[in-house]
């Protein structure tokens, strides 16, 4: 599988970035998954569902499966969260895995950056920001993109990492 990150600070853009860009692969006949971190305590489920239930009565895991889907829920209760290579291990074998945060990590990643955000870029301390997507001109040592020139930064990636 070929792994390609979009980072970049809060508001800066990331998701829209990548729910674009899973589009554009997927409508290039690419098999596409996500991995998305998230810094915050979040829960998928909903309380006085069943399968929340299940999950706060104490089961480790929780798989809820229908026709259409499949979400499996597994609990810490106080193990460490899985690493960047374990969750990736997690993934059906597809094309293409976009990864959404994980600055630390080591994969290939293109920065999203907007002015209005108020932060600092990454790139120019991180190796691994391979380009930017801006939402203003920038003289950069790497590529930059136009934010919303989604098929370009598709392009750049599918060059990147020989899709």
């Amino acid at each position: 599988m070929k792994i390609y990150g979009v980072t970049g600070w809060k508001n800066c853009g990331k998701t829209g970035l990548m729910e674009r860009l899973v589009a554009e692969f997927c409508r290039r006949g690419h098999s596409v998954s996500t991995l998305k971190h998230a810094h915050h305590s979040t829960d998928v489920d909903q309380p006085g569902t069943d399968s929340y239930r299940h999950r706060t009565a104490g089961a480790a895991e929780v798989i809820l499966a229908s026709p259409n889907r499949v979400a499996i829920m597994q609990e810490l209760r106080g193990a460490d969260e899985p690493s960047f290579v374990e969750l990736l291990s997690r993934l059906r074998p597809v094309d293409l895995v976009l990864v959404e945060g994980f600055k630390r990590e080591t994969h290939p990643k293109i920065e999203a950056y907007r002015t209005a955000a108020g932060q600092p870029l990454i790139a120019p301390e991180d190796a691994t920001i391979r380009a930017v997507a801006s939402d203003v001109p920038l003289h950069l040592d790497r590529p930059v993109f136009d934010l919303d020139d989604t098929a370009a930064i598709a392009d750049f990636i599918a060059w990147e990492i020989a899709l």
